[in-house]
């Protein structure tokens, strides 16, 4: 028998049943819909978490002295850069590089009258685009200017966790690159609001050279930091950086344990995805299985016609692609509908992702399109279906036509 008359017996077999068949291509579409927008959602945390990191914490790559630890902040001269502005300078000129700027980083203690708050201050060139962000964060008093010696930038949820705001004094204490503790007086010029929340509560900034002059570094910087045009060029500027007294690190090495905890975590949803593929092969499976019952007879009477147990068995499982199929075009168009609203709307969960740790996840998570993993879960979805209905298919193509038509 030709596979058209099989696409046409198996395509009116399904119409025998409509509701159990609709309900059915449903179960597909929901369940593909769903993998499709958590995929979307999970592509879209990973991909946030890795750029905050980057635009807010490390650059694309980093220029620091072979013995600076970033976990100890040292402010030790020998492990600080050397006229940082200078090396700034030629790096910035290099064609494959957007921003380059010279950062001090110490940890500090941020002192009110009736609480304090540990954090890290960064001492930053206040006209460098690397701090863009942080600018365009502002969301009251404003940003610093070079030659404040006296004001400071921090957290708008810092600073409403302690009760504070725009011109109020407070202190904050270092301790200074001879292991001394520092203590000086500053005034809040600006709140900030990056919509990281773990970033907000924890960071303050002032200008380069007060943060230099108060922690004893001198005319020494943590680290150059270096924002490119292209991500992809990081290894290649990274190489050309290196020398025997510095290590041009790369933002792939700056957030390894980010990117090791992110990908580690992939196994549990593709387990995930797993469990929800199956659950819909079996709900295929089942209403095959139910129409064979259903058919005994009519398999008897085929194959008594002289219609061979694999075309049976063909037949079957064009039913199933004819069901999934159905089922994937609908759940590919609601997998999109829920991640267009995840990507304009997204998720709110607030101050709950502060506890992702070193993870720079905002308070609002977005989903983005990933056309290759919408074909790969449709393609998957597919395959699994047909395997699930290979045992109905069989169980339908073994029946003897003489015990078949003797079937209720």
């Amino acid at each position: 028998m030709a596979l058209g008359k099989l696409w046409t017996i198996a395509y009116r077999d399904l119409g025998r049943n409509r509701r159990r068949s609709l309900l059915t291509g449903l179960a597909v579409a929901l369940g593909l819909g769903l993998l499709i927008a958590m995929e979307g959602l999970i592509a879209g945390i990973y991909e946030d978490a890795i750029q905050n990191s980057i635009r807010l914490q490390t650059g694309h790559v980093q220029v620091r002295a072979t013995s600076y630890e970033t976990e100890k902040m040292s402010l030790k001269w020998k492990d600080l850069l050397p006229e940082p502005g200078a090396l700034a300078a030629k790096i910035a000129a290099m064609s494959e590089v957007k921003a380059a700027a010279p950062v001090l980083w110490a940890g500090g203690v941020l002192n009110t009258n009736d609480d304090s708050a540990g954090l890290q201050v960064y001492g930053i060139d206040t006209e460098s685009a690397l701090y863009a962000p942080i600018r365009d964060a502002i969301r009251a008093g404003a940003f610093l200017a070079a030659d404040d010696r006296s004001g400071i930038l921090i957290g708008k949820h810092l600073a409403d966790s302690l009760g504070i705001g725009v011109g109020r004094k407070v202190t904050l204490t270092v301790v200074d690159a001879n292991g001394r503790p520092q203590e000086g007086v500053f005034e809040i010029r600006g709140l900030f609001s990056t919509g990281i929340p773990g970033y907000d509560q924890s960071a303050v900034f002032m200008p380069l050279s007060k943060a230099q002059a108060f922690t004893g570094a001198g005319d020494r910087a943590s680290a150059i930091m270096i924002l490119l045009h292209d991500q992809n060029d990081a290894a290649k500027v990274a190489a050309a950086l290196s020398s025997a007294d510095t290590a041009a690190v790369t933002w792939q090495d700056l957030n390894a344990v980010v990117l090791q905890t992110l990908q580690s975590s992939q196994g549990y949803y593709v387990l995930f995805n797993g469990i929800v593929m199956l659950v819909v092969a079996v709900i295929i499976a089942n209403t095959l299985l139910m129409g064979v019952f259903e058919r005994i007879r009519e398999m008897g009477i085929l194959a008594a016609l002289g219609m061979k147990g694999r075309q049976i068995m063909v037949m079957m499982l064009l039913e199933a692609a004819l069901l999934s199929l159905a089922g994937i075009i609908a759940g590919i168009l609601i997998g999109l509908v829920g991640l267009a609203y995840l990507a304009n709307v997204g998720i709110y969960f607030g101050d709950a992702v502060s506890s992702a740790g070193s993870i720079a996840m905002g308070s609002t998570l977005y989903a983005r399109l990933v056309p290759s993993s919408i074909l790969s879960l449709s393609f998957w979805t597919l395959l699994i279906v047909l395997l699930a209905s290979l045992y109905p298919a069989w169980f339908a193509a073994r029946q003897e036509p003489v015990a078949a038509l003797r079937a209720l």
